[in-house]
């Protein structure tokens, strides 16, 4: 399709080149000719954006203790959950608790400023409060999942060193 709209600006650019206003006409050009590539190129991230995503990168952890489920869609995530992460046990819950905190409230920040940070990765606020046991199993993923964020996407919520894993 993209060939078509491309012989036919061409087609319109020569016939266009023999009148006498060639500038006005050669910078209308340039611009259908940029709206055009810009389009094609939205598609192409698209269609590349869902094919990393693959079965099983949906995770729900819900606490048999509490009545509070987390849902994370990230493409990749439980396989670097899986091979990747410190096992669980490797934490007490009482740092994944505290590294929480501080994780969701950067988070949040980051939210409510759309105009400064990517919109796109930041998209909704977390509702944590650090007065409520989650349980190990919500505190263990969604620390995990920080941990998995920064990595991925290059980003540091903390200002200080990113953990490795």
């Amino acid at each position: 399709m993209f060939g078509f709209f491309f012989v036919t600006y061409i087609n319109l650019f020569f016939c266009i080149f023999k009148k006498k206003k060639r500038m006005k006409n050669i910078l209308l050009f340039a611009i259908l000719l940029m709206i055009a590539f810009s389009c094609n190129t939205n598609k192409v991230a698209s269609s590349k954006d869902l094919s990393l995503a693959q079965p099983g990168d949906t995770i729900t952890i819900s606490s048999d203790k509490t009545e509070y489920d987390i849902i994370i869609i990230e493409p990749g995530f439980n396989t670097w959950l899986q091979t990747v992460a410190k096992p669980e046990g490797y934490y007490t819950q009482q740092y994944l608790e505290n590294k929480n905190v501080m994780y969701v409230s950067a988070w949040n920040n980051r939210a409510l400023q759309p105009q400064r940070y990517n919109p796109n990765l930041y998209e909704l606020q977390i509702d944590y409060q650090s007065n409520i046991d989650y349980g190990y199993d919500v505190n263990y993923k969604l620390y995990n999942y920080f941990v998995y964020f920064q990595n991925r996407y290059k980003q540091n919520l903390l200002g200080g060193r990113i953990p490795p894993n």
